[in-house]
């Protein structure tokens, strides 16, 4: 099936956010495990894991509509220094994604594809509800504890 040009350029342009969320991800997760955060590493690298099933939709969608994905490109990722810090920029990038899902959504309805529209808004669900949902509580339970309370916490111990 031949689709929509500007779709499958927009689903590329997505791909690289949730490839680039995924490497941003990875390497919050490897700092999580050498800092001792066994509960966040384990948390984040299941959200990297999310991340590259998004990806997988998107490249299955691009080549449905006849589309070549570009997998090369990538965003600039922000890697924190400290837990509050890569806490924070992973939301960031739940929010761009969030906000980038609803513009494709809005284009994907103006030119009737449907279909899209429906895989795009079950990873917006979970962008919103999932994983940006979680990333706020975490800040929250960080100013409601403290962070050396929360970092404990996050031991696994």
């Amino acid at each position: 099936m031949q689709g929509h040009p500007q779709i499958i350029a927009l689903l590329n342009d997505l791909l690289a956010e949730e490839l680039s969320a995924a490497d941003q991800y990875f390497i919050h997760a490897e700092m999580y495990e050498d800092f001792g955060f066994k509960k966040l590493f384990e948390r984040i690298n299941h959200e990297r894991e999310d991340e590259l099933e998004h990806a997988r939709t998107l490249i299955r969608r691009i080549l449905f509509l006849g589309g070549k994905p570009d997998v090369a490109k990538r965003l600039p990722i922000k890697v924190g220094g400290d837990v509050p810090e890569m806490l924070k920029f992973d939301l960031e990038v739940e929010y761009r994604v969030a906000d980038e899902l609803k513009k494709v959504i809005a284009v994907c309805e103006a030119e009737k594809d449907y279909v899209t529209r429906e895989q795009l808004m079950v990873l917006l669900e979970e962008t919103e509800n999932d994983h940006a949902h979680w990333l706020e509580q975490q800040l929250k339970l960080i100013d409601l504890t403290g962070l050396e309370n929360y970092q404990q916490s996050q031991t696994g111990a």
